[in-house]
Parts: C-alpha cells; sequence; structure tokens
C-alpha cells in the first residue's frame, strides 16, 4: 500500500472520528437525512427560507413582529424536520415521526395565529383571550422542545428561568421578587415583544443569518484552502510552522463561522496531526487548536457576527465595535503564537521543509482574489452601508470573485450546496437565540439584572471595579459554557453586563469584557467543549488538554481586567485619550504580553531559570496596565533579563 493511499485513509479515519466528536458535543452535527421526494422538498424549503431573509432583511417591506414570527416558523419547521427526537434515533429516513408533523403544526399554528391578530391585541393594549392564553403556552413548549433538541443545555437553563417567574417569590433579599401570575408571565414571554419574539430572535432574523450564510459562501468559494496555503507561505518554516499555521488558519475561520466547536472539528483533523507529527504534545497540540478556534469569536473585522449584534445592543456603529475589539484579539493571538514558538525552541522543533510549502507568488496568484468578497464587506461598513446590505453584496460578491479564476468558479451545484449548508447552520444558533428570548423575558420581567447588580455592588460595597469584573467574569463564563458565540452574548449582555454598568463601566468596555469570558467558556472546564473536541482528534487526555487551553489562553482571562477600568486598551473608546497614549499602551501591553507568556513557558532569548519565569510573570502586570510609572519598571526588568540571557553562555 502506497505512503498517499495510507495517509488519505487516515485523514478520512481522522475525519469520521471529528464528525462523531461534534456529533457529541453539537446538536447541530446529529441532522436527519432524508430519502425520496421529501429530501428534494427540504432542500427546497432552505432555498426558499434564505431567500425570504436576503430580500426582507434588505429591500423588502415586514414589519419586524412578522419578520421575526417568519423567522421562527421556519426555524420550528427545519427543527422538527432535521433533529431527531433522541440521540439513537434512526437518522436516514423517508418522512418524519408522527409526533413531529403535530410539532410542526403546533408551532405555525401558533405563530401562525400570532401573525394574524399581533396588531389587534396590541391595539387593545395586550388583552387576550383564554384560548390566546392556551395557544401562547402551546407555543412555548414546542419552542423548549425544540431548543432541547438544537441547543440540549440551553434549553435547561431557559427552564430554570421560567420557573423563576413563579418560585422567585418564595426567594429572600434582591433575589426575590413579588410573584407573577400564569396569563402574565405568557403574555410576556409570547405575546410581547420581551420574550420569544424579541431581540434574540431580531437578530438571529437578520445579522446572524446572512453572515452564516457568507461564512458558507466563502468556505464553498475556496476561501479556507486559501487561508491555510497562505498561511503556510508566512509561518511553515519557522519553529513550530505548523502551530503557527494553525494559530493563523483556524483565527480566521473561527472569525467567519462563530462556531469554536465545528471550527476545532473541520480545521482540527489537519493542524492537529501536522503538530503532532512536528514534536508537539497531543494535549498542547489540542489545546492550541481549541485557543485559536475560540479566539475568532471577538477577532475582527467579522467577529463571528457578535460584533453586529453588539452593535445593534449599543445603537452605535460597528466600526466602532470594531476598532474596540482590536487590542484585545490582537493580544489574544500573539500571546498564543508566541506561546507555540517558545515551546517549539524550547523543544528543539523546526519548521516544515521547503518542499511542503506553497509558493507564496502562486497561491497570491491563483487563489488571491477569494479574499475580495472579505475587502468588501468591510469597506462597505466603513462607507456607511449597514453590516446587512453589506453581508448580502459581499455574498454576491463571493460568486462573482470566484468567476475570475476557472478554478474557483462557484458552478450553481456549488451555490446551491453553500445555500442549504448556510441556511442549515442558521437553524441550531436560531433555536438558541428563540430560547434566549425566555431568559430575557424573565430578567426583563422581575428585574433580575438590576437585582444582581445590587446583589453584587452590595457585597463588593459598591467600590471595587476589579472584584465586581470576578463576579461578573464567572457569571459570563458560567453562561457561556456549552452556547454557541452569538447565543452566549445575547444571554450575557441581558445579565451580567448591567452589574458592570452600574458599577460605572463604560457600555461598551462592559459589554465587550463579558463577551470576551461568554466566548473563552469554550475552553474553560469543567465545559471546555472546544478543547474536549480537540482532545478527541488528538488523542489526549481531556482534563490536561482543557487545562494546556488555559494556560495557552491566558491573556484572554487576563487582558479584560486591565480595560475595565482604563479602557485606553479599546481603541476609541476612551476620548481623550491621544493616538500617541493609545499607541504606547498597545507597545508595553504587546511587551507585557510576551514576558507573561515567556515566564509560563520558561523560554525567552534562551532556556529560563525558575528566578527568571517568577520576574517574567511578576513583570507582565507591569506593562500590561497602562501607567507610566509602571511601564518603566516593567521595561527596565524585561530589558534586562533579554540582556542578561544573551550574555550568557
Amino acid at each position: 500500500m502506497s505512503n498517499n493511499k495510507m495517509d488519505k485513509e487516515a485523514q478520512v479515519a481522522l475525519d469520521k472520528k471529528a464528525q462523531q466528536l461534534l456529533e457529541e458535543k453539537e446538536s447541530e452535527a446529529r441532522m436527519r437525512t432524508y430519502q425520496g421526494p421529501l429530501a428534494k422538498i427540504i432542500v427546497v424549503l432552505l432555498c426558499v427560507w434564505a431567500a425570504f431573509q436576503v430580500y426582507f432583511t434588505t429591500i423588502g417591506v415586514i414589519s419586524a413582529i412578522n419578520l421575526r414570527a417568519m423567522h421562527c416558523i421556519f426555524l420550528l419547521l427545519f427543527t422538527f424536520l432535521l433533529f431527531p427526537t433522541f440521540k439513537k434515533e434512526k437518522r436516514l429516513r423517508k418522512l418524519p415521526p408522527l409526533w413531529d408533523i403535530v410539532l410542526i403544526l403546533l408551532g405555525v399554528g401558533s405563530f401562525g395565529y400570532l401573525i394574524l391578530n399581533y396588531e389587534r391585541i396590541a391595539m387593545t393594549g395586550g388583552r387576550i383571550d383564554t384560548h390566546e392564553v392556551l395557544i401562547a403556552g402551546a407555543a412555548l413548549l414546542v419552542v423548549f422542545e425544540a431548543a432541547r433538541r438544537a441547543s440540549g443545555n440551553l434549553a435547561v437553563l431557559a427552564l430554570v428561568f421560567l420557573a423563576y417567574n413563579w418560585f422567585g417569590e418564595f426567594l429572600p433579599g434582591y433575589l426575590g421578587h413579588n410573584g407573577f401570575t400564569l396569563k402574565r408571565v405568557l403574555i410576556t414571554q409570547f405575546w410581547g415583544t420581551q420574550g420569544v419574539l424579541g431581540t434574540g430572535i431580531g437578530v438571529s432574523a437578520t445579522y446572524i443569518f446572512l453572515f452564516v450564510l457568507f461564512g458558507a459562501y466563502l468556505k464553498y468559494s475556496g476561501f479556507s484552502k486559501f487561508i491555510n496555503d497562505f498561511s503556510l507561505t508566512l509561518v511553515g518554516q519557522t519553529p513550530g510552522g505548523p502551530a503557527k499555521v494553525a494559530v493563523l488558519a483556524s483565527g480566521l475561520m473561527g472569525m467567519i463561522n462563530g462556531s469554536a466547536v465545528a471550527n476545532v472539528a473541520t480545521t482540527g483533523t489537519i493542524t492537529i496531526p501536522l503538530m503532532k507529527q512536528t514534536g508537539y504534545r497531543k494535549e498542547f497540540a489540542g489545546a492550541v487548536e481549541a485557543v485559536a478556534s475560540t479566539g475568532g469569536q471577538f477577532c475582527p473585522p467579522i467577529m463571528g457576527a457578535v460584533g453586529f449584534v453588539m452593535a445593534e445592543f449599543l445603537g452605535i456603529s460597528y466600526t466602532k465595535v470594531m476598532l474596540a475589539a482590536i487590542v484585545p484579539a490582537l493580544l489574544y493571538y500573539v500571546g498564543l503564537l508566541l506561546a507555540v514558538h517558545f515551546e517549539a525552541m524550547r523543544l528543539g522543533l523546526s519548521g516544515l521543509s521547503k518542499e511542503n510549502i506553497p509558493n507564496a507568488m502562486k497561491v497570491v496568484k491563483e487563489q488571491g482574489h477569494l479574499v475580495i468578497p472579505l475587502v468588501m464587506l468591510i469597506g462597505l461598513m466603513f462607507a456607511g452601508y449597514t453590516p446587512l446590505y453589506a453581508a448580502v453584496f459581499s455574498i454576491f460578491g463571493t460568486i462573482a470573485a470566484s468567476w475570475l479564476r476557472k478554478e474557483t468558479r462557484m458552478t450553481p451545484k456549488i451555490i446551491l450546496d453553500a445555500t442549504v449548508e448556510g441556511a442549515k447552520g442558521a437553524i441550531s444558533v436560531g433555536v438558541c437565540c428563540v430560547i434566549i428570548g425566555v431568559i430575557i423575558g424573565t430578567v426583563t420581567l422581575t428585574s433580575m439584572g438590576l437585582n444582581m447588580g445590587y446583589l453584587i455592588l452590595n457585597i463588593v460595597d459598591n467600590n471595587n471595579i476589579y472584584l465586581t469584573g470576578f463576579f461578573v467574569m464567572i457569571m459570563s463564563t458560567i453562561l457561556g459554557m456549552g452556547v454557541p458565540g452569538v447565543a452566549a452574548y445575547v444571554i450575557v449582555q441581558a445579565v451580567a453586563v448591567p452589574v458592570l454598568i452600574d458599577a460605572g463601566t463604560l457600555p461598551l468596555t462592559s459589554h465587550l469584557f463579558c463577551l470576551i469570558y461568554a466566548c473563552l467558556s469554550n475552553i474553560t472546564p469543567p465545559v471546555a467543549i472546544s478543547a474536549y473536541v480537540a482532545s478527541g482528534i488528538a488523542g489526549s487526555d481531556q482534563t490536561k488538554t482543557g487545562l494546556w487551553a488555559m494556560r495557552l489562553g491566558i491573556i484572554g482571562f487576563i487582558i479584560p481586567f486591565f480595560f475595565l477600568d482604563n479602557p485606553v486598551l479599546l481603541v476609541g473608546v476612551d476620548q481623550q485619550a491621544s493616538m500617541a497614549a493609545s499607541l504606547w499602551a498597545v507597545f508595553t501591553a504587546l511587551l507585557g504580553t510576551a514576558g507573561l507568556v515567556a515566564g509560563l513557558e520558561g523560554w525567552l532569548v534562551r532556556r529560563c531559570s525558575w528566578l527568571e519565569r517568577v520576574a517574567l510573570i511578576a513583570l507582565a502586570p507591569l506593562l500590561l496596565y497602562p501607567g507610566l510609572v509602571t511601564d518603566a519598571i516593567g521595561i527596565a526588568v524585561f530589558a534586562a533579563l533579554i540582556a542578561w540571557q544573551w550574555m550568557r553562555k
């Protein structure tokens, strides 16, 4: 058997294993497949849904509530058609089970009734009849069942919040409330605009769907291959090259698709074996892929669509959000790149041989045009177009760019496949956003967000922003566990963000702080889903891989505290900060990141003694925190350590 054939068989086996792992952690990967006429009907319906979303989020005229309700109808239809009732259910079928047909009819009927009667009910001040209470109850039951299949743990969390509407009156102090009737709760959750048809489904029906679709088109155009090949040309031959390729490629792809777990399961099947072959430990290889994929969710310019949602909540332009997120993302990935470099130097690892590296000019010439849609997206937004228009233009721009070369041309079949995959990819996140509406509705009705803020501020005596941030970090991490990036952010902005704002933190700073920790829950044990999927691909111990991931991503856990009370590290947030002050803060923060990583890895210019490692770790906070005195001390110590290591034999 030839080596090439063996390599192909090994890759197929690894891809199969990755798919199994993804199915265990991500319900989206467990979809049914159909034979016969229904399979074609579903494809047509998915395309109709995509066309509906593109049209009515741009040039079509439809009320917000009707758009959200129609979006819910499509989500429920596809959830009950495609997601199995239980894990071991037969996936290949000709027709869905009878109970799913009943659930589809209940979902379509309840939300269809809302569309037909919402205006009348709104004009009466929200007065609803007994049968309309029953319709609301049926709709909630259907939504919870859809969420159980598509989001798992999030449905349980939403159920806890729903129960709080009734049982909260028995809790003491700030955690309690006066209690609410069943009718009042159902009006809020279904008939109002703060429940399942609230902000969560609003962002799903607009930003999320279009950017998931855009990501699918980029993928089918060959953009992911371009990113991988281009990363190889940049860092493939440097020490530990494959790990650096994984950082760049996984970060860029994670930025586009917005799902850390799915990104690990796809890019990880290529990058993790390469890292292991280079000489990295399997736990380290898995951790690098997990950390790189996770950071993409808060990495500009796309931020996995989270940035657009954040801009909507804050009522500011997306460019302001994107600029503010640049430095935290930069420090996160610089820290990760330095970690893999120092580890390679410590282990004496080399890069890939020249014959395994594609020619840079050839890559740019043959695939460089595939970056045009991304440039178009950024350019349109900076030109003042809305993210929705920019996304739609960029989708069509992806098709046009692919036609610039015969090798990358998207055929009608490829366009169809991209549309179907994009629509399918939006289902799970969309259902998460629907069930999040229950959480937001509860927070609004019970004033839970304000009460949690009062409770935490009372504990910390209302004067310690860092202790408040610590409690909020824990809240954001817990609420984000096992939840897609966008959905996690929608939750934390309702529950955790108000606490920081009440403590006196700037709104954009508060939102970025909570977003980063919600995303980092993907690599935070005990529910480090990204790390666990990566460990399965690497064949490593889950706990060790999760701990390695936390260590490699440690700068991500630290940075938010340094911009919490001094937002000079967030470009454009501190209006009084000069350009020079901002650039200096970024420079010293980069030095602090390098010091911290070098201390943890035990390598700077050469291997570090334990005393040097302690000094490097100690100087990191001095450089990360903006201040002339701390900067001077940190730079002096850092320079002395580098000079000392250079002079050592």
